[in-house]
């Protein structure tokens, strides 16, 4: 004879179901976002501290975030100790891109295409990740050199070393 008696009952199936989905969910959560990333990243405007030709330098920014240079059509993104340039256009239709805080990703409003802080693709129509500036920390500025623009699609290695690390 079993210890267990009627204490030891199975879950019907949609219990199970309904306990497996929560504990699937918790799992993909935790694994996903982090604390870190967790917290929505703030977006600031701002200009170039200085220009040289095709190279504008900007503070290097000490804490994560996104500032969008209109004037100079830039977005400089700090995000997990890296920091990014990007082309202020989506690479699906040239559409100025937003910044969603609350989900801390970028968003073209024409065809809804999303990208992750660091420009890479995550849905919609666009086929290829945001296009990077090349970059490089000097002292306390980013150098962004608007002449070299990197396509994920064309230059995979360039495009992926485009950032300074900091």
């Amino acid at each position: 004879m079993s210890d267990c008696a009627d204490d030891c009952r199975l879950p019907g199936r949609r219990q199970f179901l309904r306990d497996a989905t929560t504990a699937v969910a918790s799992i993909m959560a935790a694994l996903s976002a982090s604390p870190r990333e967790a917290v929505a990243l703030p977006l600031s405007l701002g200009d170039a501290v200085g220009t040289k030709g095709d190279e504008l330098t900007y503070s290097f920014p000490t804490v994560d975030g996104v500032t969008i240079d209109r004037g100079n059509e830039v977005i400089l993104v700090r995000w997990k100790g890296q920091v990014y340039a990007f082309n202020l256009s989506c690479p699906h239709k040239n559409t100025a891109l937003k910044w969603v805080e609350a989900d801390s990703r970028f968003q073209c409003p024409k065809h809804k295409s999303k990208y992750r802080p660091d420009g890479t693709f995550m849905s919609g129509k666009a086929t290829r990740n945001m296009d990077r500036f090349s970059v490089r920390r000097v002292g306390k500025n980013v150098v962004v050199n608007v002449g070299t623009l990197f396509r994920s699609d064309k230059q995979a290695a360039l495009w992926t070393s485009a950032r300074a690390t900091g």
